[in-house]
């Protein structure tokens, strides 16, 4: 897949996943606006995902009008053990730049799995995406929208109940689905 086909899928998954089935209330409120940055580096080390992590929280610091970040990196990190490894680096880089609580950086990965679920787990799919990527999120929109959000507590909750529900293999298509055509186009 080219990097167009890259962001189409994950902007399909955003579409037809978090937004679709409300896992994240937040949004879409936030990508009908435009406010969304999808971002594909062609990192093959976690050193240079570091750089384009460094990068891109640089990007959010100076474009106001950027309220989060999709940095999907495809080329690394495609083993969820070393990806969730990977996590202290990330949240290192934001302790060295001086950046805790002005960004978080939430994880999303396509063999995500939760301490103490089995790997085929549905409530696995909350987490589960196209592709492995870093979530950067501004900490005081985060917490403006938690703030007004009636029971931001009972989100998890209510998103393994949904996955539950609609069941591990319905999650595992709808994600082969936003690969098997990212644009939408029928091809």
């Amino acid at each position: 897949m080219n990097e167009t086909d890259i962001i189409n899928a994950t902007r399909k998954w955003v579409e037809d996943v978090v937004v679709g089935y409300n896992l994240c209330p937040f949004a879409k409120r936030e990508l009908v606006r435009s406010r969304v940055r999808f971002v594909v580096t062609d990192a093959q080390t976690e050193d240079e995902l570091l750089q384009a992590l460094h990068s891109e929280l640089q990007r959010l610091d100076d474009e106001q009008e950027i309220e989060t970040t999709l940095l999907v990196h495809p080329g690394v990190l495609q083993d969820f053990g070393a990806y969730n490894e990977f996590l202290d680096a990330a949240d290192g880089l934001l302790a060295y730049l001086d950046m805790e609580g002005i960004y978080q950086i939430a994880s999303f990965h396509p063999d995500y799995r939760f301490e103490g679920t089995e790997p085929d787990a549905a409530e696995n799919y909350t987490n589960r995406s196209p592709f492995p990527m870093l979530h950067l999120l501004r900490e005081a929109s985060l917490e403006a929208a938690i703030d007004s959000y009636p029971d931001v507590e009972g989100i998890p909750d209510r998103n393994i109940e949904l996955m539950e529900k609609l069941g591990a293999e319905k999650m595992r298509e709808i994600l082969k689905s936003c690969l098997k055509n990212p644009s939408g186009s029928g091809e």
